[in-house]
């Protein structure tokens, strides 16, 4: 199981976040101006730049020192458990779950109907408003809290979930036609956009991290 990024965890974590959907897409334009275009990724990955204003840093445990007596760093080691995780996943290398404060959960998700054979459904979120809405897999659930069949919950014991991946298997097929709907809290499967973070000391005990970025993965 992934590690969780510690962002919520720390109180220098704050305004602006960066947030952008990626798609790749391969464009061949003829002399004529007409265009070809096939697409290489339909899920997207989201990319985003976070920024910690400040990073409390307790290395000197002294009562007193050339700058006076400590101060912010004293109770809480922001910059070591950053930079530590940044290293525990070796700067790209290694994926790791996002909590997104503004995007983490979802009510009454329709995630499929029933045809009496199937027991496997990919769960989603959807974006948007039909005609112009797009289905995104949920391929990295913290909790389905709860499971409908025609808006009536079912028992947590009837059904398991794959995390990551996100597949909500149940022990018997939901009935021709049933209607399925979730209640879905999920985070972002992620890696470390860079192999190299700068952390910028501006103040006795306190570091600030601008433009770190993230780039979620896929499976």
């Amino acid at each position: 199981m992934p590690n969780v990024f510690p962002n919520l965890s720390l109180p220098g974590y704050g305004f602006s976040v960066k947030k952008a959907p990626q798609f790749k897409t391969r464009t061949q334009r003829a002399v004529s101006g007409r265009e070809l275009r096939l697409t290489f990724q339909p899920v997207p990955t989201w990319l985003f730049t976070l920024r910690f204003e400040f990073l409390r840093d307790k290395w000197d445990l002294r009562q007193t020192n050339d700058f006076g007596p400590p101060g912010w760093g004293t109770s809480a080691d922001d910059l070591r458990t950053l930079m530590g995780f940044f290293m525990s996943v070796q700067g790209s290398l290694s994926p790791f779950y996002l909590t997104d404060p503004t995007d983490d959960q979802i009510l009454g998700q329709y995630i499929g109907t029933g045809d009496g054979s199937t027991t496997a459904f990919q769960l989603v979120r959807t974006m948007g408003i039909a005609p112009a809405a797009y289905n995104e897999p949920i391929i990295a659930p913290q909790a389905v809290d709860a499971i409908y069949f025609d808006g009536v919950v079912q028992s947590s014991g009837g059904y398991t979930t794959s995390a990551p991946g996100g597949i909500v298997t149940f022990t018997s097929a939901p009935g021709n036609g049933v209607v399925i709907t979730a209640d879905i809290r999920y985070y972002f499967l992620c890696r470390m956009g860079d192999d190299t973070q700068d952390f910028e000391y501006f103040l006795y005990q306190l570091w600030s991290a601008e433009g770190l970025k993230l780039q979620s993965v896929l499976l």
